[in-house]
């Protein structure tokens, strides 16, 4: 028996791939390819959250635990002595913490502000290393001068890549609306490759930079010994409203939630792909059994158990998946190194804009991965193997055709109750914040459309037996797909699962593109934007008074926009100060609150209101009140943005005024008198500026804006659109493939209708409708559960990810092209394969039958 099956292995396998070496290698490569792209998004997801967990390591300093501001307004700095009290802490540093840019540098760094004494037991990563004297001199030993040197800049070492900025260097530093000359005086050499941070002394932080009297966090080390729950409640006794705890976990964790399912949608889409490289595989090795039908029932007269013969195909199928996934996983890597250059960690999304992102290369995941490849080869290798080693030997010696019975009717329960489990799984809520059940109905609607095929096609075809067009060929072509519906439903279950992958995703994303683009029209209403360089304030009350009186300007609305920590798992939202109602501030609104509430009112972005579950005219706190308190007021109405993923709120410049007194903004929305000139009115705006302002603003009109949002998204979408393309290239090479290896495995047919006088050309015309008929059939099926699919994306994995709403827009355009080109392709092959197979001898086609 071993001998048998060592004989079988090298008769089938190795003789099948000498035979048609190109199915194999087409097979294998959809597989390859399927596996590198889904790998490459994984390592390069992978990658970004673990350098921006280092990131948020390196700029937390080693500390045990971090008291936090709620808000960038940071918290008075009388907590400090109060924390220093506390019997469990063991030491505390205080700290400034804003976003800077230094020198011409265009995206700015984390500046932070430190008690340089506290640091070295407290926040040992952060620890300075002074290089020169105070007057910048030149090299020289540490002193307590140097250190406490107010316009002394200690920058890391990728920051001085970054800026260009070396020891001794001069270089003007802009945070929080004001400037000032520091001198680069040491570096930081805890701080983790990769992560630019500047720091300087927490003095000169509050005076230079206006904060004085606040403070954004106080590092914590803990008295050696002490339990972090108990110190964790005895802290939370004497925190105020506008402060909160965490530590570094929590906060890689809350940046991490930021781009998640970005990332996993993105995992997600990458699988799609593998998972059409495996209904490839399938339809590759259904073919192949059809076409073998009669050696596997020789070997099973000799001996071969069903068991071993199952096995046998099975390993075909398996050391196919093991060279794909070989190939795919050297490829991916290769992959996620050229994207990371060229779109960063967060592949144009913008998440990590300016980070650093270094490749890191997973072995876990490159076994995890492998095991992908493997099991998806596996997978479409199954059902194949399981018919061959059930068919009676017998009958395959007969070669009695299909093994479908053309005159039964297929069921068509097991679609159903696929389709239907599907859409139960759409209903079903969210695990963590993750579409998990969406994407089960995703995967069951897919299920249920391919298994449906066979009763589709019945239901699609049979009408046209009943036409009379008298046309030989294509009687004959039509009779032969109802007569062999097994033949048929392995061709069609190819097609349908890469149409209708692909279809949804295209449907999807023109329906996100044409709601941004809608909104952007709605949102931006002004005729001109003025924005402070990396969104500084700086626009005081005194300059929006001069900018209000400019010539030309019917209005003007500034807006100032201010991180607020809600939720400590969350990241910050966005709350947004400006007018409510005003020029180029039209809030598109979707819902509003049937009264007013208590309190102030607030307007909550979609995706804010679906994080914090919040509803028009409910309750709603802000930590932005004097002296740590929470202000209380209300939800007036909720708008859409598809801007800020974290969410945003918007609160009326009067009542966030009055709050806070901070009257400083860093935006504006001019609206212009008729008939003025946008050019004029930008150059008197500048001459109102104060002279050291005026290369620190931006302008911009709202097509410019509109155009660089949706250049943004585009290119947010690359890889979307990337694997959108490959998806479509490998269903349509499997279509290929799957008629290429049937029309070979019916020789001996054509070699009878040639006995009985038909001609080449007729065969050739047959094969073509066939071919042009089952693409038909496939790409009807294929856009109606395409277009069911993308139903379950926009409207429950893309709430359910990214908490927006879209309204659906199909684009006709595209499936009537994919259309074409797969039935064209479907009728090219299967012309090219018959003309091939119809040149054959018809003897000797038929004469083992003789």
């Amino acid at each position: 028996m071993a001998e048998t099956r060592a004989i079988a292995w090298r008769w089938l396998m190795v003789g099948e791939l000498r035979a048609f070496p190109m199915r194999f290698v087409l097979a294998g490569l959809a597989i390859a390819i399927g596996l590198a792209l889904a790998f490459a998004v994984h390592v390069i997801n992978r990658s970004a959250a673990e350098s921006f967990g280092q990131a948020v390591r390196s700029a937390a300093g080693g500390a045990d635990l971090q008291v936090r501001g709620a808000s960038a307004l940071g918290f008075d700095e009388g907590l400090y002595p109060t924390l220093m009290g506390l019997g469990v802490i063991a030491d505390a540093s205080p700290v400034v913490q804003m976003r800077a840019t230094v020198g011409e540098r265009a995206h700015p760094i984390p500046l932070l502000g430190l008690d340089m004494f506290r640091t070295l037991t407290v926040s040992p990563s952060l620890v300075i290393r002074p290089q020169i004297a105070r007057t910048g001199a030149g090299p020289r030993s540490i002193d307590l001068a140097a250190v406490l040197d107010q316009d002394a800049l200690y920058l890391s070492r990728d920051a001085m890549t970054q800026t260009g900025f070396g020891f001794g260097d001069r270089v003007e530093v802009r945070a929080n609306g004001r400037t000032h000359d520091f001198v680069v005086a040491g570096d930081l050499p805890g701080v983790a490759p990769g992560q630019g941070i500047a720091v300087i002394d927490i003095a000169s932080a509050q005076w230079r930079f206006g904060r004085l009297g606040t403070l954004d966090r106080v590092d914590l080390k803990l008295e050696p010994g002490t339990v972090l729950a108990d110190a964790k409640a005895q802290l939370a006794s004497v925190l105020p409203a506008n402060t909160q705890l965490s530590d570094g976990e929590t906060e890689s964790r809350r940046g991490d939630a930021l781009s998640r399912a970005y990332r996993v949608n993105l995992d997600m889409l990458a699988l799609v792909a593998l998972l059409t490289g495996g209904f490839l595989v399938y339809s590759a090795q259904s073919l192949a059994v059809t076409r073998r039908l009669r050696q596997f029932a020789l070997l099973r007269t000799l001996g071969l158990q069903e068991r071993a013969l199952t096995g046998q195909l099975l390993a075909e199928g398996a050391a196919l998946g093991g060279v794909g996934a070989l190939i795919g996983l050297a490829g991916g890597y290769a992959i996620a190194g050229v994207a990371l250059r060229l779109l960063g960690g967060d592949l144009g999304a913008g998440y990590f804009d300016g980070a650093t992102t270094t490749l890191a290369f997973a072995p876990e995941a490159a076994v995890l991965f492998f095991g992908f490849g493997i099991a998806t080869a596996l997978a479409g290798s199954y059902a194949p193997a399981r018919r061959a080693a059930r068919i009676a030997p017998a009958l395959a010696l007969k070669d009695a055709g299909d093994q479908v019975d053309p005159r039964k009717p297929p069921s068509i329960v097991p679609a159903v109750t696929l389709i239907g489990a599907g859409f139960v799984c759409a209903f079903l809520p969210a695990v963590n914040r993750l579409p998990v059940f969406g994407y089960l109905a995703v995967g069951l609607v897919l299920a249920g459309g391919v298994a449906a095929m066979p009763w589709l096609a019945r239901l699609l075809l049979r009408p046209l037996g009943h036409a009379k067009l008298r046309v030989p060929a294509f009687e004959m072509a039509l009779h032969r797909l109802l007569g062999a519906p097994g033949q048929a439903s392995i061709a069609l279950g190819g097609i349908v699962a890469s149409t209708g992958l692909m279809i949804a995703m295209a449907v999807m994303v023109t329906s996100f593109r044409g709601s941004v683009d809608d909104w952007l029209e709605s949102f931006l209403s002004a005729d001109l934007y003025v924005a402070a360089a990396s969104n500084e304030p700086m626009f005081d009350a005194e300059t929006q008074r001069r900018l209000a009186a400019t010539p030309g300007v019917a209005g003007i609305a500034f807006s100032k926009g201010l991180a607020v920590t809600l939720d400590p798992e969350l990241p910050p939202a966005l709350l947004i100060v400006r007018p409510v109602a005003g020029p180029g501030y039209a809030l598109p609104l979707i819902q509003r609150a049937p009264r007013s509430g208590d309190g102030v009112a607030l307007w909550l972005s979609e995706p804010a209101a679906r994080l914090y579950g919040a509803q028009p005219g409910d309750a709603f706190a802000l930590p932005i009140g004097a002296g740590g308190a929470k202000v209380m007021g209300h939800v007036a109405g909720i708008w859409r943005d598809y801007a800020r993923q974290q969410g945003a709120i918007v609160i009326d410049t009067r009542d966030y005024t009055a709050i806070t007194g901070d009257a400083v903004r860093s935006e504006a929305a001019v609206e212009l008198v008729p008939g003025a000139s946008v050019a004029a009115a930008r150059a008197a705006i500048l001459a109102r500026l104060p002279p050291d302002m005026t290369r620190r603003v931006d302008f911009a009109e709202p097509a410019a804006l509109r155009g660089r949002a949706l250049r943004l998204f585009d290119r947010s979408f690359a890889i979307t659109y990337a694997l959108e393309a490959i998806a479509i290239l490998i269903g349509l090479a499997g279509v290929a493939a799957s008629f290429s290896a049937q029309t070979v495995a019916r020789i001996k047919e054509f070699g009878m209708m040639r006995h009985v006088g038909m001609g080449r050309g007729q065969i050739v015309t047959m094969l073509a409708i066939e071919g042009a008929l089952l693409g038909v059939v496939g790409m009807a099926a294929g856009s109606a559960v395409g277009i069911a699919l993308s139903q379950i994306l926009i409207h429950v994995i893309n709430p359910q990810s990214f908490n927006w709403t879209m309204t659906t827009r199909i684009p006709w355009g595209l499936i009537v092209g994919v259309a074409t080109a797969l039935i064209g392709t479907a009728a090219a092959t299967a012309m090219i394969a018959g003309r091939q197979a119809a040149s054959r001898d018809a003897v000797r086609a038929v004469s083992e039958d003789w």
